[in-house]
């Protein structure tokens, strides 16, 4: 009887133990494994957050420097030309005094222009080369005047200069000459604002001429285009009368 009793009290025990066992193997399967469980967080995170490089970059946007620059560019003086007629072949010599930099002169100025002129036009260098006419460009700050003026349709513009530019002086071929190089730029506008400058663009642009001429005739356009006329008093256009050696300039600049 005694032995009955040992053998079951052993078998007891060896069920406890195995049970136990069994629980711990249970409940260790059930616990994440640490160190894997994060790498797989961080490996979540990382593929569900955009880079902070990329979240960083800036979408490319126009630069405000190129309007600024724009509006800080100096003024454009475009094509003067100077025809020289003196009443007998004669040697010339033409200076500039420019407020600004000269971008392009032909012939080429260096310092100043020294040529032979007939009393047709024809200009003739030291090299037997000959122009039609003495031609430069140039930049400078000057501010020019559009306090009066003329507001004129695009499609008008040619018929406006033929017009004022014979009130101004100029002779059917200088007139040609002048409408030729700016008429493509203008008519195309709905209108445009045209003043003829004055003292801004003679004090500017001082000429110096030997021997000194009779008559000195300078026409300078300055323009720019609009979407909309606009009202503005009208400019009075005269000209002196050619009469001896005679000096003939025109040119013009778009303003913005």
């Amino acid at each position: 009887m005694k032995n009955f009793n040992l053998k079951h009290l052993a078998a007891g025990v060896l069920i406890i133990a195995l049970i136990c066992c069994l629980t711990a193997c249970k409940s260790k399967s059930e616990l994440p494994d640490e160190p894997d469980s994060r790498k797989s967080w961080e490996n979540s995170q990382s593929s569900d957050e955009p880079s902070s490089e990329v979240s960083r970059e800036d979408p490319e946007e126009p630069s405000s420097e190129v309007s600024q620059e724009d509006s800080e560019e100096p003024i454009e003086d475009y094509k003067p030309v100077i025809y020289l007629y003196p009443q007998t072949r004669a040697e010339i010599t033409v200076k500039l005094d420019y407020a600004g930099e000269l971008t392009c002169t032909y012939p080429a100025y260096g310092d100043g222009w020294t040529v032979w002129a007939d009393p047709d036009g024809t200009l003739t260098d030291a090299d037997g080369q000959t122009y039609n006419y003495l031609y430069w460009e140039g930049r400078n700050s000057s501010e020019y005047d559009f306090s009066k003026g003329f507001c004129v349709a695009g499609s008008d513009t040619a018929d406006f200069l033929e017009d004022a530019l014979s009130q101004l002086g100029l002779t059917r071929r200088e007139a040609n000459e002048f409408i030729v190089f700016w008429l493509p730029q203008m008519e195309d506008h709905a209108y445009n604002l045209i003043s003829f400058q004055s003292d801004v663009y003679t004090q500017a642009a001082q000429l110096s001429i030997d021997p000194a001429p009779d008559t000195l005739i300078r026409v300078f356009m300055a323009w720019k285009p609009l979407e909309e006329a606009v009202d503005i008093p009208a400019q009075e256009l005269t000209a002196p009368e050619r009469i001896g050696f005679t000096v003939v300039e025109w040119g013009g600049s778009q303003g913005k």
